[in-house]
């Protein structure tokens, strides 16, 4: 019992592949961070300084800027820090940290996905009672739910790693991730294994059934409505569209990641599919809706152009 007690710290081995060029990764880290935090704060500022933003869909997409604000902080300052350090090793503590935090974002990640799902299913099938059936209380209410939802569900599962006993010390990543850290513990996780598929049910199949409920009813609403009506429908809906379909793609590159064994895979490859949806969907996200959104363009654009003070409240183009 004493080696079991005496694991109080992990080796992360996959930094140890990054050596030969550990300064050029920095900077490429440091520079998608700063991205990061610019698109996202800059997302964040626009909706909150113009009342003419203050709509459902873009308090939605603000509370998803934040959100990516939180995962990509929750990663990259502790991979530029182990890059210069040249200490790959992480203590328990501040793994199981990374891991609640890590779970957390990419839970209210696709909770948030979905209840924007929602929205645009209201806005587009139901645009005369829409401001009736989004009211502000509920919207907030909402925001609040895309938290606290993901929180207490992970958070309860959490605890049974929490209380566990570990005899491994290696990593093979360059962050932790509960799977990995289960699989060095001292005993048996059948069971934690099988609570942890029943949480992630609840995680992904409620949210993935009303995002698959709401685009249902607007291709149906759509097939009937007039060309005019089809564009402006496909013109709302294509930033959510393409940010689900990136954290698909982020999900099925972390089912390959882990699938896989690794010997067989280029360490480079094997790096992507385990930051893709930690790294690049925060960056992606708001510059998607950057650019697709008109309305949160031209905002963006008189922002930077010092003619903040001509900015308005005005009529939402996109709803």
């Amino acid at each position: 019992m004493e080696n079991v007690s005496a694991v109080t710290s992990f080796i992360l081995t996959a930094y140890t592949e990054l050596e030969e060029h550990r300064y050029l990764y920095f900077v490429f880290f440091l520079l998608v961070y700063m991205l990061t935090l610019l698109a996202n704060s800059v997302l964040i500022l626009v909706i909150c300084i113009d009342r003419g933003l203050h709509e459902p869909m873009y308090l939605f997409i603000c509370n998803l800027a934040v959100n990516e604000l939180y995962g990509s902080t929750s990663l990259l300052p502790s991979i530029l820090c182990h890059l210069l350090s040249h200490n790959y090793e992480i203590s328990l503590t501040f793994c199981l940290l990374q891991i609640f935090c890590l779970h957390l974002y990419g839970s209210v990640d696709f909770t948030i996905l979905a209840v924007m799902g929602y929205d645009r299913y209201v806005a587009i099938c139901r645009p005369l009672h829409y401001h009736l059936l989004m009211p502000h209380r509920k919207v907030c209410t909402l925001i609040l739910t895309c938290w606290i939802y993901p929180c207490i569900l992970f958070g309860l599962f959490f605890m049974l790693t929490v209380q566990r006993t570990f005899c491994g010390r290696i990593i093979e990543r360059m962050h932790c991730l509960n799977s990995d850290l289960t699989k060095l513990s001292c005993f048996e996780i059948s069971i934690q294994s099988i609570v942890g598929l029943f949480v992630a049910f609840l995680v992904i199949v409620p949210q993935l059934l009303m995002i698959l409920f709401s685009y249902a009813q607007i291709f149906k609403i759509c097939l009937f409505a007039s060309k005019e009506s089809q564009r402006r429908a496909l013109q709302t809906c294509t930033p959510h569209v393409l940010a689900v379909v990136g954290y698909a793609l982020g999900a099925f590159f972390e089912v390959i990641q882990s699938r896989s064994n690794n010997s067989h895979v280029l360490h480079k490859a094997h790096m992507f599919y385990s930051l893709y949806s930690l790294v690049f969907t925060p960056i992606f996200n708001p510059v998607v809706y950057g650019i697709c959104i008109q309305t949160i363009r031209v905002r963006i654009y008189k922002l930077f152009s010092g003619k903040t003070s001509k900015l308005t409240p005005g009529k939402v183009v996109m709803k």
